[in-house]
């Protein structure tokens, strides 16, 4: 399937209905350039990932977390 997407001046696409119904309607697109191309992969992202991934960024441990949680749970 072949459709034309017109860039904003804010750099935002919008794509057309038929194309991402065929991909499954994704909320989400890995965007990646290769070869002079810009290639979208649709991306699932389950909210336990997410957090996961944003754990993962923050470099925060376990103990980190066990420590937040116990302090947010301290009595007023």
């Amino acid at each position: 399937m072949t459709a034309l997407a017109k860039m904003t001046a804010k750099n935002q696409l919008t794509l057309p209905k038929a194309v991402t119904e065929a991909v499954g309607s994704p909320e989400y697109f890995d965007v990646e350039a290769r070869d002079g191309q810009i290639v979208l992969t649709p991306v699932r992202i389950q909210r336990g990932d997410a957090v996961r991934a944003k754990l993962a960024a923050l470099d925060l441990t376990e103990a980190d977390i066990a420590d937040a949680v116990r302090w947010a749970r301290q009595p007023g």
